[in-house]
């Protein structure tokens, strides 16, 4: 029988030639999966036999990684600010720069000495990881979380029980943007809306393209959506409210006269840890 090691050994060279980046790393967590446990456990036991029990269903999900089936739909969560959400082919996978986006909305509200929001909006809300997350973040608010894609929002009423979030402390809204919104105004407004542009679609990474169009394409430049979003936010921002996106590399320049061109103020970009254009913040007057 193959130990533990070997196992990793042998289906990472599978996983590379196939394209898969990360491979032994995508092996590990795969493996650890399976056997139930966490993945730094395997160190502990790389000289384990491993009986066919753990290997049938391990050459599944590897057969299915080649195919570049995402990692986090066959482990089926995602961790995100030190929580384990729900993750599947409803939703965009959620990535580690909306991690950062959470963490400078924190920073702001500390570094002004600002009260905790009272009512927040997650538009375009997708798995619900950023809404659920500043909910966790501000124990007395209430959090709106909305989507215009019914699987989503399922699926992010899904990961508010698995993240333990008390009843009551979230509405979960089926919306076109501010189509059919209710519970405002807000007090901090959070967007990660589709950003890319139609036509880049089709060359983005095979993994990524198994998120839903819905949640990808931003419209013929990729910024459309954004700036409708922009164009109808004022009156369900409260006075004072932060605003805060996520954008695509390289829109602020386009984005920031839209802000500013609506009244938003102190408009400005935040870039990303690795230097990238990535986020924008304003305050509704």
């Amino acid at each position: 029988m193959k130990t533990v090691l070997q196992t990793i050994q042998s289906g990472a060279p599978y996983l590379e030639k196939a394209g898969v980046e990360s491979a032994r790393l995508n092996m590990e967590y795969m493996l650890a999966h399976v056997m139930g446990c966490k993945r730094m456990q395997l160190y502990l036991q790389f000289d384990r036999p491993l009986e066919e029990a753990i290997l049938e269903p391990l050459r599944d999900l590897t057969r299915r990684r080649a195919k570049r089936e995402p990692l986090q739909h066959l482990l089926g969560t995602v961790e995100f600010m030190g929580r384990e959400f729900k993750c599947d082919a409803r939703a965009l996978i959620p990535r580690p720069e909306t991690e950062e986006l959470i963490e400078k909305i924190l920073a702001h509200y500390k570094k002004e000495n600002l009260p905790p929001p009272a009512r927040i909006l997650d538009m375009g809300t997708g798995s619900g990881v950023i809404g659920l997350s500043l909910a966790h973040a501000f124990p007395a608010s209430h959090a709106t979380l909305a989507d215009v894609s019914p699987e989503a929002l399922a699926l992010a009423g899904e990961n508010a029980g698995k993240t333990a979030l008390p009843a009551g402390r979230a509405s979960f809204v089926l919306t076109d943007l501010f189509q059919n919104l209710t519970g405002g105004p807000f007090d901090l407004i959070v967007a990660n809306l589709p950003y890319i542009a139609a036509e880049e679609v089709p060359t983005l990474a095979a993994e990524v393209q198994r998120d839903p169009v819905l949640a990808l394409d931003g419209g013929p430049v990729g910024t459309e959506i954004i700036a409708r979003f922009l164009a109808d936010l004022a009156p369900h921002a409260a006075p004072g409210a932060l605003i805060a996106l996520e954008i695509g590399a390289g829109q602020s320049i386009d984005l920031l006269p839209v802000m500013e061109h609506f009244g938003l103020r102190g408009s400005r970009s935040v870039s990303d840890y690795s230097g990238r254009d990535r986020f924008l913040f304003a305050v509704a007057p």
